[in-house]
């Protein structure tokens, strides 16, 4: 059974494509607004970029589109799949930001830049995966 027939490649590359910029978009507003707030958003004494967080926003969210698309030919649940897979990547995610160089503040400005990114692109391309 081919199921890339069933999912159109071009439908997640455009749901896809567009979640990853609204997440940019998302994180880079989440991270603006934490340092306005006074949230450092120094690493180990280096800031990051205000558009360093769209920028690996979008690097990710491709590479979790890149999955969806192989998940959407090769295995028999790729909705399941993805979601599964994509919440535990989310997480591990996390770990980085809890052993960061940084203050609370930051690392948790940090893993809410992950949270809001998996939030708006996880279930954009999940929709468009077979159930």
């Amino acid at each position: 059974m081919s199921i890339a027939t069933a999912v159109p490649a071009k439908s997640l590359l455009i749901g896809g494509s567009t979640a990853a910029v609204a997440a940019a978009v998302a994180t880079a507003a989440v991270a603006a607004a934490g340092e306005a707030a006074g949230i450092s958003l120094a690493v180990g004494g280096a800031p990051i970029p205000v558009a360093g967080f769209a920028v690996l926003t979008v690097v990710f969210s491709m590479v979790g589109l890149v999955l969806a698309l192989v998940l959407a030919r090769s295995v028999r649940r790729p909705r399941q799949v993805f979601v599964r897979t994509t919440v535990v990547l989310t997480a591990l995610s996390l770990v980085p930001d809890v052993l960061a160089d940084a203050s609370t503040a930051t690392r948790l400005l940090l893993m809410l830049t992950h949270v809001v990114a998996a939030a708006i692109v996880i279930p954009v391309v999940a929709r468009r995966l077979s159930a």
